[in-house]
């Protein structure tokens, strides 16, 4: 990968990486545990979307691509996102990091360098959302640890710290 852009590198492959594990955490969990929520926050699910949606209002902009709809229902949204990350050409990021990218946050109107906008904003935004999600559904009660948060760490069955 070292020969793609970097802001590519940076964003699409951890966004996909990142996405099918929500897939897999919402497939596990079925639909009554994606209705939880911490607190006032959104439940799981509209996390999950949420996070799906902030994959590709970061992407596409950096791209220099105009942000396409995505479909409401979960596993839908989730597949066609992948589809559409999947289908970008990494070639467009070439300068991502000097492009302009204008947005809003919440009510506040931003202008933002590409790299900026990544790993200030878009990334930790992605992350927020997607953590929101996985900390509803630890909260109800869902057996989660962190290697269905991450698909990386594995532990054996029955340890804890």
């Amino acid at each position: 990968m070292s020969d793609l852009p970097p802001l590519y590198v940076a964003s699409v492959p951890v966004f996909r990486h990142y996405l099918a594990r929500i897939a897999t955490l919402a497939e596990k969990v079925g639909p009554v545990a994606l209705d939880q929520r911490i607190a006032d926050a959104f439940p799981a699910r509209q996390q999950f979307a949420t996070a799906t949606g902030f994959a590709l209002r970061v992407a596409f902009p950096l791209a220099g691509r105009a942000v396409p709809d995505l479909p409401a229902d979960l596993p839908d949204r989730l597949a066609t996102a992948d589809q559409l990350l999947a289908d970008l050409d990494p070639a467009d990021f070439v300068g991502a990091d000097r492009r302009v990218i204008r947005h809003r946050a919440g009510f506040a109107d931003l202008e933002q360098d590409g790299a900026t906008f990544l790993h200030l904003y878009g990334m930790p935004n992605f992350l927020f959302h997607l953590t929101m999600g996985y900390a509803a559904l630890r909260s109800a009660g869902v057996a989660l640890g962190k290697a269905d948060f991450d698909g990386l760490h594995h532990y054996p069955k029955g340890f804890s710290f």
